[in-house]
């Protein structure tokens, strides 16, 4: 055996034996393990990504070596993989202190492993780099997932360590051990390109949207040890019980399609099998135990893969519009056609507290307003609108919506609480509109015509007198 060799698996060996004394000395318990777990995974992903960058901008490179992956030896790789994922989590230490120990860790040792890595002039800058973007967003997301804390940021950070590997990693390891070559995407045209970039966007929207319900609806991330506390069947789980796995495994078969793939396919079929008979009867038996008669009767209406046409809705939610705002009475109108499932759509002006937007209200206490109430009662009606909906509450995408409508007119007014449901005195008869169309005139009849008597002083004073326009 080379010494190269041997300092491979030396490196590995005693970050197996770090990790092992650190876990001995802590005795975590099985959410921190879990934890560690998930800082594991995402450092890995990380490093493999962080040494394709290196690699193109020479900030060091690896020598040619047996058992490595992506110009990477493996023992190394997942070494590395430890020292900056789960043992920064097991390590009772504040953050900075353990990036300054990292720091040092490679700073002492990186210069001294040549000939198994070259080093560029600016690998401070890469190293710079892969502290700040993988070693401190793994060990945060850990450490939050072990304590329970910083739910949006840590299922943000979920979501991307689960897009890097369905998108990139999985494939990247297909192709490596099979066929295909992601130059096919590259050399895709410019309009190509953004077919398959719109295609993947609209397969990942169940993905997305679902991890938003189990965020805001569920308390709790995707993470097999990290779960929603409540139940949720709202969303995409309305209409079909496995939303991520659809866009994973969907996104997948686009990959082996734009890269002329079978292994990526195979690695698509292998991810169905795997949540269908391993993950599957697990998550099953989970939720059964925890939610009991509530989840048994969600599986009786919603299937795992395939997805129903109209929503499993078990309660009432509340749209609540404006009367007196004409764009929302119509808006009301249109929603009402299109015979949404247990939605209620009251009027704006009938709610306890003062709206200024449009207002959705879940059976959970869950709110949307503005676009995004709108958005949710399209999930109401069936899959295509429930897909729009989830269009116009993606990250970015709704911002953008509620800016646009916004600009257009369509921000914040208040209401006349004197009268609910009515802007004008006058619209308190419901014939008196029809009296003012045959009087001729469109105004109300509170309002004060220009030539109408005004005070002055106390005293009522003649207003100007309007004449006739051939009289001026």
């Amino acid at each position: 055996m080379t010494s190269t060799a041997v300092f491979r698996n030396a490196v590995l060996l005693l970050a197996l034996l770090a990790l092992a004394g650190t876990a001995l000395a802590v005795r975590p318990e099985r959410r921190e393990r879990a934890a560690a777990l998930l800082a594991f995974a995402g450092a890995a992903v990380g490093l493999a990504a962080l040494n394709a960058v290196a690699v193109s901008v020479g900030w060091w490179r690896f020598a040619d070596v047996p058992a490595s992956f992506l110009t990477m030896p493996t023992d190394l790789w997942l070494g590395w993989a430890v020292l900056w994922g789960p043992l920064p989590v097991l390590i009772r230490a504040p953050a900075p202190a353990v990036l300054l120990a990292l720091a040092w860790l490679d700073l002492l040792t990186m210069p001294r492993m040549a000939p198994l890595v070259q080093l560029g002039p600016s690998w401070l800058v890469g190293e710079a780099v892969g502290l700040v973007a993988v070693a401190l967003p793994a060990m945060l997301l850990g450490r939050w997932t072990a304590r329970s804390r910083h739910l949006v940021a840590r299922a943000g950070l979920q979501v991307l360590l689960f897009a890097a590997l369905i998108v990139w990693l999985i494939p990247t390891v297909a192709i490596e051990i099979g066929d295909g070559s992601w130059q096919r995407l590259i050399d895709l045209p410019r309009w190509q390109l953004s077919l398959v970039v719109q295609a993947a966007l609209v397969v990942s929207l169940p993905g997305i949207a679902a991890v938003r319900e189990f965020v805001t609806r569920g308390g709790g991330t995707p993470y097999p040890w990290d779960p929603p506390v409540r139940l949720v069947t709202t969303g995409p789980y309305a209409y079909v019980a496995n939303p991520m796995q659809v866009s994973g495994v969907g996104l997948l078969v686009l990959a082996a399609f734009v890269t002329g793939s079978w292994s990526v396919l195979a690695a698509a079929v292998v991810a169905t099998a795997f949540a269908t008979a391993v993950a599957g009867p697990h998550e099953r038996h989970d939720l059964a135990r925890r939610h009991g008669a509530a989840w048994l009767a969600y599986r009786g209406h919603v299937r795992d893969w395939w997805p129903r046409w109209r929503p499993y809705t078990p309660a009432s939610a509340t749209l609540l519009l404006a009367d007196s705002c004409d764009v929302c009475a119509a808006t009301a109108v249109t929603v009402r056609r299109l015979d949404p499932a247990s939605l209620r759509i009251l009027p704006a002006e009938e709610h306890a507290a003062e709206l200024t937007r449009a207002c959705y209200e879940g059976p959970d206490g869950h709110r949307a307003v503005g676009v995004a109430a709108i958005a949710r009662a399209l999930e109401h009606v069936n899959l295509a609108w429930a897909i729009v909906g989830w269009t116009l509450r993606a990250p970015v995408l709704g911002g953008l919506a509620q800016f646009i409508v916004d600009g257009l007119g369509g921000g914040p007014r208040r209401l006349n609480p004197s009268r609910p449901g009515r802007e004008h005195a006058d619209d308190r008869d419901p014939g008196e509109a029809d009296r003012r169309r045959a009087r001729g005139g469109t105004q109300p009849r509170n309002r004060r015509r220009l030539g109408s008597h005004r005070r002055r002083g106390g005293a009522r004073q003649p207003g100007p007198r309007l004449l006739p326009l051939r009289q001026r």
